[in-house]
């Protein structure tokens, strides 16, 4: 729970003088057991700003690793000269390139078109070269828990995450989530106690209790929705959840599980970005979205949301058809790095003017990381740092 009213109220019955913090007055979350604390209640994204980069990440140059779902590859760049500065071949339908727990390695996610025969691809960021693969089934992406015990694949094909060691992959368990398909992106709660992951192909949310390892709830989106990325707000006290079909943000209670609002961006709405401040979230509206193997009319653009007001601020358009997928924020937040999925390209886009450059890359780039990052842990996918 992200508030102490419960814990409070267990003070004052048990502990004799017991008081209660004023109202509106900031709390301690208390977290699940193993999971860092969180340093400011009214922003979970405290520990990311551009000053928080660990002195572990000293020696790790700074890159951005570009996964090519269509040519099996990965472009790294250098972003100081925009250059491409390294390419090399991974496995079979590489989506996203995820920062581990630990932040020691970056893992890129082959999911082999939904087979059995997956892969993860080991970066080593101090050298940027890969490693030796592991198989796994249908890594369409990852997650790692609060506590860093276990890393979270997401078998999309199957409906299912499977709970492997963060640093072998060996399985430790799974939750299938038959009322999930296409389950592919996730968040936790403030204090850790459970995820909330987005079910593209059936327009839904699953809540999930990932330590008992059981679903929670589903949660259906209207119009048929199809809900793509989806980060949490810094005060924790709502998910926003993107919703390709309807073009914008549904904003979800997570403790209650219900919908409460929702903000209309531009067509495509696909991949969620906190600012480095953690004042505004960076929306891809990917424009052209597929739906139904066709594809619509628009063009790509990035809205900017403020999070104290829940309202678009503006929008920079993208030149062009514009494809803005997934991707990362520079360390000291001047540059939002996205990956042009259908256009092949990467955007490189100043953050103060919408200015847009464009960098060559290979096929359909995806799941894109700028690293290092900010940040004590990494939640996964191409960068959910706490």
């Amino acid at each position: 729970m992200r508030s102490l009213s419960r814990a409070c109220f267990l003070a004052v019955i048990l502990v004799a003088g017991g008081t209660c913090p004023m109202a509106g007055a900031a709390t301690a979350v208390v977290t699940v057991p193993g999971m860092p604390s969180v340093v400011d209640p009214n922003n979970l994204y405290s520990e990311t700003m551009p000053d928080k980069v660990s002195p572990a990440l000293a020696t790790m140059p700074v890159r951005v690793y570009v996964p090519h779902l269509k040519s099996n590859d990965v472009y790294v760049i250098d972003p100081a000269t925009l250059a491409v500065v390294d390419r090399f071949k991974v496995g079979t339908n590489p989506q996203h390139v995820v920062p581990s727990w630990d932040l020691t390695t970056l893992w890129v996610t082959n999911n082999a078109e939904g087979r059995t025969d997956g892969t993860l691809t080991p970066i080593d960021p101090v050298t940027a070269k890969p490693g030796k693969p592991v198989a796994v089934d249908d890594p369409y992406n990852m997650y790692f828990t609060p506590d860093g015990r276990s890393a979270v694949v997401v078998a999309e094909a199957f409906k299912r995450l499977d709970f492997r060691d963060p640093k072998t992959m060996a399985l430790q368990g799974s939750i299938s989530a038959p009322r999930c398909a296409g389950i592919n992106h996730g968040d936790y709660s403030i204090d850790g106690r459970y995820l909330i992951m987005t079910c593209e192909y059936a327009g839904r949310l699953a809540k999930i209790d990932w330590s008992a390892r059981k679903v929670l709830g589903y949660l259906t989106l209207p119009d048929h929705g199809i809900p793509q990325d989806i980060r949490v707000s810094p005060d924790g006290a709502i998910f926003y959840v993107a919703d390709l079909r309807a073009g914008g943000m549904h904003l979800i209670d997570g403790d209650a599980f219900k919908r409460i609002g929702f903000i209309p961006t531009g067509i495509g709405t696909h991949g969620l970005y906190p600012s480095r401040d953690a004042t505004k979230l960076y929306v891809a509206n990917r424009g052209f979205p597929r739906i139904g193997g066709k594809r619509g009319a628009g063009k790509g653009s990035v809205a900017v949301i403020d999070f104290a007001t829940r309202k678009v601020v503006t929008t920079w358009p993208i030149p062009g058809a514009g494809s803005p997928d997934m991707g990362n924020v520079s360390v000291d937040g001047k540059h939002l790095w996205l990956s042009g999925r259908y256009d092949d390209v990467v955007y490189v886009i100043d953050t103060t003017t919408g200015e847009v450059k464009s960098i060559p890359v290979g096929r359909e780039p995806h799941g894109l990381t700028l690293w290092p990052q900010p940040g004590r842990y990494s939640l996964g996918h191409t960068g959910n740092m706490r």
